[in-house]
């Protein structure tokens, strides 16, 4: 097995057909990617599913990958655009919220807060996100979970900059009207 140092050669090595190389780029990229699915769907299940697919398809396309853009970056608009035929495909938001919130208060076994925000804030923010156009959720996914500028949102989601700005400023002004206390309604 050769044994590269760095993400380009574990590319090149999983295009010369070593799956060592391409297991080690999974491991690298899996919990980013099932992070940006289930931010996405919402659901656990739904979210493995749909990270192993981003895998499988990458491995397909492997010679379809271009160097002059990040591997993740790559990876990402593979997760988004499966997450958006998703969502094409199935109109189950609503019960994605409940599932999500349900997930969710077992997932964290029993503890009050996670990273600052406690279980309802939680369920309430991604209750928002999931009441959003996907290609909104997308945007704000992708740039403010997932880290990416907008010009590398712009890639993964084949649109332009502008649509990203307009998205996540249309998404944002959302967001504050749903998650804004109930006393200042």
């Amino acid at each position: 097995m050769v044994e590269p140092d760095d993400e380009i050669g574990w590319v090149a090595a999983s295009r010369r057909g070593d799956h060592e190389a391409f297991q080690a780029l999974i491991r690298r990229h899996q919990s980013m990617i099932h992070a940006l699915t289930y931010r996405m769907t919402g659901s656990l299940a739904d979210s493995e599913d749909l990270a192993q697919e981003t895998f499988l398809a990458a491995y397909r396309k492997l010679d379809g990958f271009r160097e002059e853009a990040r591997f993740s970056s790559w990876l990402c608009q593979i997760a988004t655009n499966l997450c958006l035929n998703w969502h094409q495909s199935r109109h189950r938001r609503e019960k994605l919220h409940h599932t999500w919130a349900v997930e969710t208060e077992s997932a964290i076994d029993g503890r009050d807060q996670v990273d600052g925000l406690d279980c309802d804030s939680l369920t309430r923010v991604q209750g928002a996100l999931l009441k959003l156009h996907p290609k909104q959720r997308a945007a704000i996914v992708l740039t403010v979970y997932e880290g990416l500028n907008h010009a590398e949102a712009a890639r993964v989601l084949g649109c332009s900059e502008t649509t990203v700005s307009w998205r996540i400023f249309s998404a944002r002004r959302k967001l504050r009207r749903w998650l804004r206390p109930t006393t200042e309604k």
